[in-house]
């Protein structure tokens, strides 16, 4: 691929997402409208809910918000292992995407510099995709893509990503199926668990930069 058809490539991908995102959140889709569709649906609404939210996922739709749904469908028992799942669906789903339609332009546009960066991703994969979805104020969706255009491979992604998720899976999940009482023990333990993430995430993104430093993690500079 050139680096010329290699621009066109990332260019169109971006202007793609930017587009289903926008139809998506002009379309007046909320988690209420998931959870009325998917209701009447009886005994396949759990893998209508997981093929539906997975799709959701992939044009960039709030996951808290898909959780919450998973919550006031599901109840938190059954709707915690049904937020993982669509979760992780929906991000193996993006990552697939973002690889095939613009993995290799991106390598192709990568300065030969980066390379060293490039590898050290590679190798520390999984826990570079635990630590996103782990640390607060990581875009979820975001994650999913970009990760599809480093080497990162699909069964470390995966495995991060559901084990990454599941905590604030279970938090939100909860949280929608205790709108009704936002004080109850089922919700404050959700408070708990979300806190727990946050403080979980900043001190293992402080260990994983401590340990870079040690191991002299290369740089795209």
């Amino acid at each position: 691929m050139t680096r010329g058809a290699a621009r066109w490539r990332v260019a169109a991908f971006v202007v793609l997402l930017v587009g289903v995102w926008l139809a998506v959140a002009g379309g007046g889709l909320s988690s209420d409208r998931v959870r009325d569709a998917i209701d009447p649906l009886g005994a396949a609404a759990v893998p209508a809910f997981v093929l539906l939210s997975a799709l959701l996922t992939c044009a960039l739709f709030p996951g808290p918000l898909l959780a919450g749904a998973s919550g006031l469908l599901f109840g938190t028992a059954l709707g915690t292992p049904v937020a993982i799942a669509s979760a992780t669906l929906g991000a193996t789903l993006a990552f697939c995407i973002a690889r095939y339609f613009a993995h290799d332009a991106v390598q192709t546009l990568t300065p030969e510099r980066a390379r060293p960066l490039q590898d050290w991703i590679e190798r520390r994969g999984f826990w570079a995709v635990l630590y996103a979805r782990i640390a607060p104020g990581v875009p979820y969706s975001l994650v999913n893509y970009a990760a599809g255009l480093t080497r990162v491979g699909l069964p470390a992604f995966a495995a991060a990503t559901a084990i990454g998720v599941a905590p604030r899976a279970f938090a939100y999940t909860a949280l929608g199926g205790s709108l009704d009482n936002l004080a109850s023990s089922e919700a404050i333990i959700a408070y708990v668990a979300l806190a727990i993430m946050a403080l979980t995430g900043v001190v293992l993104l402080r260990a994983e930069r401590a340990r870079g430093r040690v191991e002299g993690a290369p740089t795209a500079g």
